[in-house]
């Protein structure tokens, strides 16, 4: 077992190296910060005073170098905007982005579980034609089109719910649902098709033959099996839920690293745009590495292969 840790750990810290040096060099593809940042009609020693004041004169690999340095020390630059070290102001938000994304994830899984065992356990029925009917159109309908849609049925025609920021529970029910859509669709389709899978199993046959109840024969036999699946694509959907949070803070203002990452962009804010990315990236990884370890633990061949 520590071997399969300590190789997982090495690949996750890869990931992050390489993250850290796609998120540098893409920064600047928008062309010189210098004359991005400074007014158009900045004389030619002022941007050369302010190349030399952040350090923008220096080659890219050396500046990138002194990122690299920094960041292992905590250190992810200052911000230009602001003026201040951008991991704080990172930091400040990411409860706000956590509190949407978790509470999006275990919606899903709340909800998408009952369903997908329900689906397969009724195949061909109406229940099962109706699931499979949410499952897809919540996977057809984007992000930001449903946001606007509960904004404009549940705010704004029913006013039972408010229609941005973040305050009381009421603020997160609507982005946390719709952040939660696709992903409780994808995992009542795969929670079905791996329960169809196991249901059809010798063991879960035998199992019924020797009497044991339905439900003892889903929830022992049936449903732990089918999880073993179901807890890497979580993980790997982690991703896809942070990426969606950004669109979905948006709409909705909620004050999260998404919306604070998209301000940045457009103040053309390189130091908050990659100590954004580099943080919210080395969560994913994060969270990845903690299901392959789980994931080793549900099914111990995979740590004799890993």
């Amino acid at each position: 077992m520590t071997g399969y840790v300590v190789q997982r750990l090495l690949l996750a810290l890869l990931v992050i190296w390489g993250v850290s040096i796609i998120t540098f060099f893409l920064t600047f593809l928008s062309g010189d910060p210098a004359v991005l940042m400074l007014p158009p009609d900045a004389t030619a020693e002022r941007v050369a005073q302010f190349r030399r004041e952040w350090g923008f004169d220096r080659p890219l690999i050396v500046q990138y170098g002194s990122f690299l340095l920094r960041a292992v020390q905590g250190d992810l630059g200052t911000s230009l905007r602001h003026g201040t070290p951008a991991l704080p102001l990172i930091a400040e938000r990411l409860p706000a982005t956590f509190q949407l994304t978790l509470t999006a994830m275990v919606l899903a899984i709340l909800l998408a579980i009952p369903l997908g065992v329900l689906s397969a356990t009724q195949r061909g029925k109406i229940v099962d034609l109706l699931a499979m009917a949410v499952a897809l159109l919540g996977q057809a309908v984007p992000n930001f089109w449903l946001a606007i849609m509960a904004i404009l049925f549940f705010a704004v025609t029913l006013g039972w719910l408010p229609t941005s920021g973040r305050g009381t529970w009421l603020h997160v029910v609507m982005p946390a649902g719709v952040l939660a859509t696709g992903l409780m669709a994808l995992l009542t389709r795969i929670t079905r098709s791996s329960m169809l899978e196991i249901l059809s199993e010798d063991y879960v046959r035998t199992a019924r033959a020797k009497g044991l109840p339905g439900w003892a024969v889903l929830t022992r036999h049936a449903l732990r099996n089918a999880l073993i699946p179901l807890v890497t694509v979580i993980g790997l959907q982690f991703g896809y839920i942070l990426g969606g949070a950004v669109v979905v803070e948006t709409v909705f203002t909620w004050p999260g690293v998404g919306l604070f990452t998209i301000q940045a962009i457009t103040n053309r804010d390189y130091p908050v745009v990659q100590a954004a990315v580099l943080i919210l990236s080395t969560a994913v990884v994060t969270i990845n590495l903690l299901v392959d370890l789980l994931y080793g633990l549900l099914d111990p061949r995979i740590r004799v292969r890993g």
